[in-house]
């Protein structure tokens, strides 16, 4: 980001007002979908930022990234299910399952590179989802149910929406603090390095692998967190949630906004999910409308809307 007050970041500005100040419009209109539908697309914003993390500023195509929406949301219904109902201690958990499993998956995978990269992180997501239909126990294929939400001592009800809406949105706002901290700091200029020219990174003493394994842990972990953000939204959580189709839904929210600025992610989680909920209303085929309006984006607004947004200004 800028001091420079240009489109991008007005937008972004007002971007963020709208979302602090959506479920007060929600309790004037009464339009409660409004916060429900905005509460899913928060959760999966962060999500797809998370990714960018990776894939916008560390060069790193991971077609498995939903494996850790779906393991984070799987350990706070599991732990619910066997009647530990406490957010501080299924948060922590999910954190740190989906944190081991990033650990797992980078590893072994930043050890290709390319579409092989993307092959073997795309394997791991499928493993990941085969397991969890596999564990009879906690549903299956059906799915587990999650019948209380996290509960943290009283401190915030997450049964509330705006409690929880608010909740979402903090979580997303510290994320993005948080990656913008990781990029503009020497870790994240690192990274951004090695994205660009790896043989003279390592030919000035950096060892890449390990400066993206540690990116890929932290991007697996935020994405961990929105898993249980979901898990808590929807009281539910499916193996479906891991499937390489959902991965391949933050690799467009993530292209749509911009691939390596900071709000493109959330503004293309935004314009995403607001189509396909649009779209539906009017048609069952509604990815039949949705793919070429995508694809027409894509082709039309180079760097994403964010960079539409950069040119304009330019222009």
């Amino acid at each position: 980001m800028t001091g420079k007050l240009n489109v991008s970041n007005a937008v972004a500005a007002l971007m963020c007002a709208a979302l602090m100040l959506l479920p007060l419009y929600s309790a004037v209109t009464g339009n409660i979908f409004i916060l429900t539908l905005f509460t899913r697309i928060v959760i999966f914003a962060l999500a797809a930022a998370s990714l960018n993390l990776i894939m916008g500023y560390g060069g790193m195509m991971s077609f498995g990234h939903a494996a850790y929406l779906g393991i984070g949301g799987y350990a706070v219904g599991i732990l619910a299910a066997e009647g530990i109902g406490s957010g501080f201690i299924q948060w922590p958990v999910a954190l740190a399952v989906s944190a081991l499993f990033a650990l797992l998956i980078g590893a072994l995978s930043l050890r290709t590179r390319g579409v092989y990269f993307i092959m073997i992180t795309l394997a791991f997501a499928q493993m990941a989802y085969y397991i969890a239909s596999a564990l009879s126990r906690y549903g299956g294929d059906d799915g587990l149910t999650v019948y209380k939400r996290s509960d943290f001592a009283g401190l915030i009800n997450l049964s509330d929406r705006n409690q929880f809406y608010y909740l979402c949105l903090a979580c997303l706002f510290g994320g993005l603090y948080l990656i913008w901290r990781i990029v503009n700091s020497r870790f994240g200029l690192v990274v951004q390095g090695v994205r660009s020219n790896e043989q003279r990174m390592q030919a000035i003493g950096f060892h890449a692998n390990r400066y993206r394994l540690v990116c890929f842990v932290i991007s697996g972990t935020i994405c961990g967190l929105a898993g249980a953000l979901l898990a808590n939204n929807t009281d539910f959580v499916s193996p479906a949630v891991m499937y390489w189709t959902r991965s391949g839904d933050l690799m467009v929210m993530v292209i749509l906004g911009g691939m390596g600025s900071l709000f493109g992610p959330v503004i293309g989680t935004i314009v995403y999910l607001l189509l396909e909920e649009l779209l539906s209303q009017f048609t069952e085929y509604s990815g039949l409308i949705l793919g070429p309006v995508l694809l027409l984006i894509v082709l039309f607004a180079r760097g994403g809307i964010m960079g539409l947004l950069g040119r304009m200004r330019r222009g």
